[in-house]
């Protein structure tokens, strides 16, 4: 089954796809989601399809690195999550900015020291993530609060897919300009969706709709203000995001929280 959440006038809304339409849903995904027959207009905006308390990325989670490395993760602001065709800021000051096509893993229930017996079963689905990243402050701190933390840092979407039959393989995608720029794949990832799910909430509680972003097996690009992205993984879609110059996101802090309001 396929999820998404779209801008009304009452707020965020969830809706399903129902063979060649989206249909609006009553509840959240810590509750029952029901269909109610309300069809989604085509003009309605997609929004990031989950709206998560807590972020989480693993970090060298590819191979060969993370073969040799204990799993280990950082966190990110929830407000750096944006939804498709929404901007990416940048900083060019800041060094190279790059984004990451990675597997998200949503959260579907409270999660808290799972085992092989029971991680899955906290899973409601996936989403493709974007952890961009300004790679060039990782050297200078390396608690990746500068690197990972600007303004639209966190595209997620285009929907949360919950009826993929393996993720352990997927095909990941970084187009920059319509060019593709790198491949990977979840195969290549040193710490897989399950094993993930065990380490993180060894440490944390999860609850429901939020996120793990599960790590970059090549699947990064560099940009610049003026790039338009798109990101692409096997089952999921593709998430498309422009970038823009921090200094726009600077000028426009009212507009931003305005967005925000309208997605929470």
């Amino acid at each position: 089954m396929r999820f998404a959440r779209f801008s009304t006038h009452n707020g965020p809304r969830f809706a399903e796809w129902q063979n060649s339409h989206w249909q609006f849903l009553d509840g959240e995904i810590a509750t029952r989601l029901t269909p109610n027959g309300e069809r989604v207009p085509t003009t309605a905006r997609m929004l990031a399809p989950c709206d998560p308390r807590v972020i989480v990325g693993m970090a060298h989670n590819a191979l060969p690195e993370g073969r040799f490395l204990p799993p280990q993760a950082f966190l990110k602001s929830s407000r750096t999550v944006i939804g498709p065709e929404d901007p990416i800021f940048v900083n060019p000051d800041l060094g190279t900015v790059n984004v990451e096509t990675e597997l998200a893993i949503v959260i579907g229930r409270a999660a808290r020291n799972l085992t092989r017996a029971n991680a899955l079963d906290s899973v409601f689905g996936y989403t493709i993530g974007n952890d961009v990243t300004a790679a060039d402050q990782a050297s200078e701190d390396t608690l990746l609060l500068q690197a990972k933390n600007g303004d639209g840092y966190t595209p997620l979407g285009p929907w949360i897919e919950t009826s993929l039959n393996s993720v352990d393989a997927l095909t990941m995608h970084v187009f920059v300009n319509g060019v593709k720029a790198s491949t990977g794949s979840t195969s290549e990832l040193a710490n897989l969706v399950i094993d993930q799910l065990i380490h993180v909430t060894r440490y944390l509680s999860l609850g429901p709709g939020d996120i793990i972003l599960g790590g970059c097996p090549g699947s990064f690009a560099a940009v610049l203000p003026g790039d338009r992205v798109r990101l692409e993984i096997d089952g999921l879609g593709y998430l498309q995001n422009s970038v823009h110059s921090a200094a726009a996101s600077a000028s426009s802090s009212t507009a931003k929280e305005d967005h925000h309001g309208s997605q929470r």
